[in-house]
């Protein structure tokens, strides 16, 4: 009896054991704690770092060498094999996309902790950078997945040391403090209202007169036929500062008006030679007359119109608005102004772009290149290939990079369409056309994009899925009209952003024929938007060494056709058997840089003459490798877009601090950098290298301008990559205020300082200059943007201060922010003391920047000892 009764209890106890040991719950996997650490980039090899991973077993099973695998995705950097054995390893499988898999002899017991150990190339030196997107995938006995659980407890350590700030020996920037930040800042000065910029871009000549003018619904809208939708735009704005509804009167009043009036209408304008795009504004005691070159110009006399106004009319609507009397003459630097953002990396709405667009409109940018395909997302429907967005805009969890679906990448996670996720999504063909119209109506041209032959992996596997089901089908023939790749192509190679597989066959004509397809089902959506889509992107970037390499077709198309050069040159071949078919469909050509290049064997790029005389116009990026590039593609006769990575990359951070968000691959870009650009002498405007070295000595033998290429500069881009932009209010962060630099380098007449050779001139006047363009941004500017279409996500600096013999001195580097400041350890507020002067501290001391509107910067810290 006694032995029945201890077998049954001794039972008990082993079944027990093994349910809490041995069976997996998604509710118990969601108490495994993860956290994340750099432990330091200034390890060896150089150029390296080492982080860690702790996991922390808060479940009520255990984890072995074989039931667990944890994803996620990184900043992609390839990982080093481990000198010493960890418990687990990290690798990497496509893309950003990573895992950690146990070693055979692992064991975490709940309750237990374990630290696994890793490294890599290329330091890291943002929480931006940090994994993201954690998930476990769990399996069954017999290696196959069974459940799929997110880490819902994870945490990033933070970065505090040199050794996690700086990106090794070579970095030359300093550790960014609150003390850094206030030497830097003592260059700026805070200037009164009457020194600031009334109109941002600058207007090629304004004069202002003493006097000023009420204007309120009483005052009728007079418009020129043909200016209907500028009318109502401005009508529409009034009522917003207002909150009443203007009236509105085709034709143009005999003079003798008894109450003021507004006037639009076109003419003969032309300021610095131009009318397209230029326009006259005048603010008298008769009221406001605006007149354009073209109905643009008038739309741009309207822009600056609503500068004009008071920024109290943004913050507290009033029913009327007063003017100051002022003469406007002006018209752009540059016909082509234009802001790339890419929404294949992680999506952003229709409404949300509908925001950007406003705000492209406000400072006069015309073009929008809208980046809607990439390895990570296919963004538009196209009729007639479904599987685009059934299978390349849906982002999640797949058993291997050969399957027919789209990885999770940027932290988007292992579920499509997840809540607060950015990696599934797309725009119906309705919603395509509504953002075509709404761009139009602000006299934005929308180019597409379709980049191919690299950056193309959403494309392929939905066109393998495609391929796949029309097999099933029997549909052989129909199965292989848009496929893109050679099924036994063997070549190895890793794209700059990491991937293995993302690259087409450019020796089939179904690639060709799937190019067309998209590009005339986006042409069928302008024309139900009442346009004509005359400008297609192509891309044509960053294809990797290495890719066509082990290619069965590609070895048969170069046995064929020998003067292609090898593999090497298989991108240009592309290009120049697709460029026919755009120009038979009245196509501008656009693309990267690479459009307009061959290889050497050596892997240099050369400029391919090839395309001189055609409609192709290149986008030059490349001014830290290649430092000269963009100069040498215009000499040779190109049309050129100047998208410079050291000025007008938007995703590359404003600075080193970890907590600000962004990349810096290229280094740092912050608004001056977009304000201070001389873009027919570059040379001037290139500053430093991505580690901070002077780049003056890399400037030597390179090729200059010639003025009699200064034409080709067709005009400037700005870049917003989105790799590290999650929703709008990132994007939105990430875009203002460095949009205003940007415009003023895309619009106003050349700074007299563009020329002047000499540095140490030069560096004086565009201190000088800049000091008035932060005054004015900070002033004017930002706070409007408060208000603006219920109010825009922009970035505010954070106070530079220190503590000297136990006085708080504080700055900021867009004068006219107010410094405040608490010594309780408490967040300051609009509420808090106010810094004016400098003022007797103890202890910690926390300061925020903030703008006239209420909105606040992140808070600096510094301690009186």
């Amino acid at each position: 009896m006694k032995k029945s009764v201890l077998f049954i209890i001794t039972s008990l106890l082993m079944l027990a054991g093994c349910g809490k040991s041995g069976k997996i719950s998604k509710e118990g996997a969601q108490k495994i704690g993860v956290s994340w650490k750099l432990v330091s980039n200034f390890i060896q090899p150089a150029n390296s770092f080492e982080a860690k991973f702790t996991l922390k077993n808060g479940s009520d099973f255990t984890l072995n060498g074989s039931n667990w695998a944890m994803f996620f995705n990184m900043s992609p950097r390839p990982i080093h094999s481990n000198k010493t054995p960890q418990p687990a390893v990290v690798e990497h499988i496509n893309g950003d996309w990573y895992k950690m898999v146990a070693s055979k002899d692992f064991k975490l017991n709940p309750g237990d902790s374990i630290v696994i150990n890793y490294t890599g190339t290329e330091g890291i030196i943002k929480e931006t950078d940090a994994p993201l997107g954690l998930y476990f995938v769990f399996y069954d006995e017999d290696g196959k997945e069974k459940d799929i659980v997110e880490v819902a407890d994870y945490t990033i350590e933070p970065f505090t040391t040199k050794e996690q700030i700086l990106r090794g020996k070579n970095d030359l920037y300093q550790v960014p403090t609150a003390e850094t930040r206030y030497q830097t800042n003592l260059a700026f000065t805070k200037l009164g209202a009457e020194q600031l910029l009334k109109i941002i871009p600058t207007p090629v000549k304004m004069t202002s007169y003493e006097g000023a003018i009420t204007l309120s619904n009483r005052n009728q809208i007079f418009y020129e036929e043909g200016l209907e939708k500028e009318t109502g735009y401005l009508i529409s704005k009034l009522k917003t500062l207002t909150g009443q509804e203007f009236p509105m009167q085709k034709g143009i009043p005999a003079p003798g008006s008894a109450e003021p009036i507004f006037i639009l209408k076109k003419g003969a304008v032309n300021v610095s030679g131009k009318s397209k795009e230029a326009y006259t504004l005048g603010v008298d005691a008769k009221g406001v007359t605006i007149t354009g070159g073209d109905a643009a110009g008038v739309f741009y006399g309207i822009q600056s119109l609503l500068q004009l106004i008071p920024t109290e009319n943004y913050q507290r609507p009033d029913n009327s608005v007063t003017l100051g009397y002022v003469q406007v003459q002006d018209a752009p630097r540059f016909h082509f102004r234009s802001l790339h953002l890419d929404v294949s990396r992680n999506f952003q709405t229709k409404e949300s772009l509908k925001r950007v667009l406003d705000l492209l409109a406000s400072y006069k940018v015309n073009h929008f290149l809208f980046y809607t395909t990439e390895d990570e997302g296919w963004r538009v429907e196209i009729d007639g290939l479904p599987e685009l967005t059934q299978v390349g805009a849906q982002r999640h969890h797949t058993s291997g990079m050969n399957t027919s679906t789209l990885h999770p990448a940027y932290g988007s996670g292992p579920f499509a369409n997840a809540k607060d996720k950015y990696g599934s999504g797309f725009y119906t063909k309705a919603d395509f056309i509504e953002i075509l119209k709404y761009a139009d109506e602000r006299h934005i041209k929308v180019i597409p994009e379709l980049n191919f032959p690299g950056h193309a992996l959403a494309a392929i596997k939905s066109m393998e899925a495609r391929y796949e089901r029309l097999m099933k089908e029997g549909k052989e023939k129909e199965a292989n009209e848009y496929r893109l790749i050679d099924p036994e192509d063997k070549s190895e190679y890793l794209s700059a952003q990491a991937y293995k597989n993302n690259v087409v066959s450019v020796a089939r004509e179904s690639t060709y024929h799937f190019f067309e397809k998209v590009v005339d089902e986006m042409a069928k959506m302008y024309k139900q938007a009442g346009l004509t889509m005359d400008t297609f992107h192509t891309g044509g970037d960053e294809v990797a060494e290495g890719a066509w390499t082990k290619s069965p077709m590609a070895t048969k198309l170069l046995k064929e056709d020998p003067s292609i050069g090898g593999a090497k040159n298989l991108q240009a071949y592309f290009f120049r058997k697709l460029l026919p078919r755009l120009e038979k469909r009245n196509l501008k050509v656009h693309g990267w840089e690479e459009v307009a290049l061959t290889k050497t064997p050596a892997g240099a790029y050369n400029v391919n003459p090839e395309f001189v005389g055609h409609p192709v116009v290149p986008y030059i990026w490349n001014n830290v490798f290649d430092v000269d590039l963009g100069n040498r593609l215009a000499n040779a006769g190109y049309e050129v877009v100047l998208c410079n990575v050291t000025n007008f990359y938007f995703d590359m951070s404003y600075n080193n601090d970890p907590k600000e968000p962004g990349l810096y691959w290229a280094g740092f870009v912050d608004t001056r950098d977009n304000w201070a650009f001389a873009p027919f002498n570059m040379f001037r405007t290139t500053e430093e290298t991505a580690m901070g070295k002077p780049m003056k000595e890399e400037f030597v033998g390179k090729q200059i301008l010639k003025p009699e290429a200064r034409k080709n500069i067709l005009g400037i881009e700005a870049q917003l990559w989105c790799e590290t932009i999650k929703g709008r209010d990132m994007m939105e962060y990430s875009i203002l205020p460095k949009l205003m630099g940007f415009a003023e380098s895309a619009w106003s007449p050349e700074r007299p300082w563009e020329n002047v050779a000499d540095q140490v001139s030069r560096n004086k006047m565009i201190a000088e200059g800049w000091n008035i363009f932060a005054n004015t941004i900070a002033q004017r500017n930002l706070p409007r943007l408060k208000y603006m279409n219920g109010g825009y996500n922009y970035r505010l600096p954070m106070p530079g201060a220190v503590v000297e013999n136990g006085l708080l001195k504080a700055n900021t580097d867009l004068p006219g922010l107010a410094i405040r400041y608490t010594t309780d350890g408490s967040e300051p507020t609009t509420k808090s003391a106010l810094f004016e002067n400098p003022v007797k501290v103890s202890g910690i001391v926390k300061l925020k920047a903030f703008d006239s509107a209420g909105s606040g910067s992140r808070t600096s810290i510094v301690t009186a000892k």
